[in-house]
């Protein structure tokens, strides 16, 4: 694991979106696995400002969200569909037909989650997997307890993930309790994974999967045996790691050849 602090989430944000424009300038048809919730907004936000300012594109990208609610239309405000159009997607310049989220409106879940595992396997794979994490340590829905090797499936949702989704619905009984989820086995063969964490609930989740043991019961743990993973953390997510002095300096001291981040600006 390569562990990036940054002061605050602003910093956090342009960081992560260095490292999503230098992937997409070596390879124009990436293919990105994308997440939702708070934390990538600023990402996004960035990553729109830099295509309509700096010309940066997405014409020849691919892109599959993680998950998708059950039962929710896609119209609905707080439907991923709906989040990732309004957050990301109208504001650049991605093909519609390349965008895939999966259909928690299908009339048969289990067809529809093989079917998209099957899309991500003819697309090649997913080169970059963007990711947040929850603060029970789940990625995706892969809520705790989730088999490392899971597969894109149905998930229920925690008692704790609807809490944290309240806000979003206007209460927890509005929230949707089922989801689809793209499995952490799947999430395990992006070729690299960038995950991002930001404010002091994220700290002992983040502590976890990056210095804690391997366990189904913190599914981000298993990014520790992954070949090529990322963390960018704000000040406030990495105050639970022991080791965050060495951290700083390992990438304070990184050789030139191994530097994707832009100078500062």
């Amino acid at each position: 694991m390569e562990i990036v602090i940054k002061p605050d989430y602003d910093a956090m944000s342009r960081c992560a979106a260095d490292f999503v424009e230098t992937s997409l300038r070596r390879k124009p048809d990436l293919v990105i696995g994308l997440a939702t919730g708070s934390t990538p907004l600023g990402l996004y936000r960035e990553l729109a400002r830099r295509h309509r300012e700096e010309g940066l594109s997405f014409a020849h990208a691919t892109t599959f969200n993680l998950d998708e609610y059950i039962g929710l239309p896609a119209d609905h405000p707080q439907s991923y569909h709906s989040f990732m159009r309004e957050s990301f997607f109208r504001h650049v310049d991605l093909d519609a037909s390349r965008t895939h989220l999966p259909d928690g409106n299908a009339a048969d879940i289990a067809a529809e989650c093989a079917a998209y595992e099957a899309a991500i396997r003819a697309a090649g794979g997913i080169d970059l997997q963007v990711l947040g994490i929850g603060n029970d340590g789940h990625i995706g829905f892969n809520e705790p307890s989730s088999s490392l090797r899971s597969r894109t499936r149905i998930k229920t949702l925690t008692e704790q993930t609807v809490r944290a989704n309240a806000r979003f619905f206007g209460g927890a009984d509005k929230v949707p309790h089922h989801a689809i989820t793209v499995g952490v086995g799947t999430i395990f063969e992006a070729r690299q994974c960038l995950l991002l964490a930001s404010g002091p609930d994220k700290a002992a989740a983040v502590a976890a999967a990056v210095e804690g043991p391997l366990t189904a019961m913190c599914p981000a743990s298993a990014l520790q045996f992954h070949d090529a993973c990322t963390l960018i953390l704000d000040e406030t997510a990495a105050v639970g790691l022991k080791r965050g002095r060495y951290y700083r300096y390992v990438y304070d001291t990184k050789p030139a050849w191994q530097q994707w981040e832009k100078p500062a600006r």
